[in-house]
């Protein structure tokens, strides 16, 4: 039951659909990540007609992270967004929950919260999925979004890696690692003051995260185990205690990875 308590503080049914949103995220990622279902699916047998849901979801599935349309790539981002993200800020909505709960404020300015933060996440969804279709019409990510150019690749670690020294990341870290100390500084009452608060939110969060996010155009934006490491990452850089020994570590790594893969071209290979 402390465990419940915990995961689900007050309004259960959110709270499930919360995580059941989640899931559902990974699932269709799951499914778009094993791609080829146009190929290996026999749609006459399906017995559908054009236009039903199944068959608009395999033909989501069946696209690949070159191929994706702009509509297609923003989906894809979003359920990254929702399935990644959504997680790592779960500290920061189970205190409001906590707090609302407490001045007996009912469901309406957690949801607006949670509106306001994924709002944000969608913005970036909507750049990043732009980014990915002008990536794949230069010809630069290969079907599973991963980038097939070495200055690029480079150039995204050498980013992240020096990100994780900056001033901004470090404030935004700081908003991100004590959730109470944010809330008060910046709190409004009701559903509209939730949706406020979830935007600055989702925008600390942002700036924490971003340039992180990037890297699946290293790994590749339809790598599974890219996310899964991401946003266990990304969670524990936002816990106090362990976070501000995370931080300049994955820097440094990030920092020599590109240098590595910057350089390791251009040396001689012999045989």
């Amino acid at each position: 039951m402390d465990t419940v308590a915990r995961l689900m503080p007050g309004h259960r049914a959110f709270w499930l659909t919360f995580y059941a949103a989640i899931l559902a995220a990974w699932a269709i990622l799951f499914a778009m990540q094993a791609g080829g279902l146009r190929e290996t699916t026999d749609w006459q047998l399906t017995g559908l007609p054009m236009g039903q849901p199944l068959e608009a979801f395999l033909s989501l599935c069946s696209a690949t992270a070159a191929n994706a349309g702009f509509g297609v790539a923003v989906l894809m981002w979003a359920l990254m967004a929702l399935a990644m993200m959504a997680p790592t800020a779960f500290p920061a909505f189970r205190t409001y929950a906590q707090l609302t709960q407490t001045a007996a404020a009912g469901i309406l300015p957690l949801a607006a919260l949670v509106g306001g933060y994924l709002t944000v996440w969608l913005g970036f969804s909507l750049l990043a999925g732009s980014l990915q279709v002008w990536l794949a019409g230069q010809s630069l990510l290969d079907p599973f979004g991963k980038s097939v150019s070495n200055p690029l690749n480079a150039a995204l670690l050498l980013l992240a890696g020096a990100y994780q020294f900056s001033h901004f990341k470090q404030a935004c870290l700081s908003s991100c690692r004590n959730p109470l100390t944010f809330f008060f500084s910046h709190w409004q009452p009701g559903a509209r003051g939730g949706l406020m608060l979830g935007l600055r939110l989702g925008a600390v969060c942002l700036g924490c995260c971003w340039a992180l996010m990037l890297l699946a155009f290293v790994a590749g934006t339809m790598n599974l185990a890219f996310m899964g490491g991401a946003m266990v990452l990304m969670t524990l850089e936002k816990l106090p205690d362990i976070g501000a020994k995370l931080t300049a570590p994955v820097g440094v790594f990030l920092i020599l990875a590109g240098l590595v893969v910057l350089v390791l071209p251009l040396l001689p290979i012999t045989i």
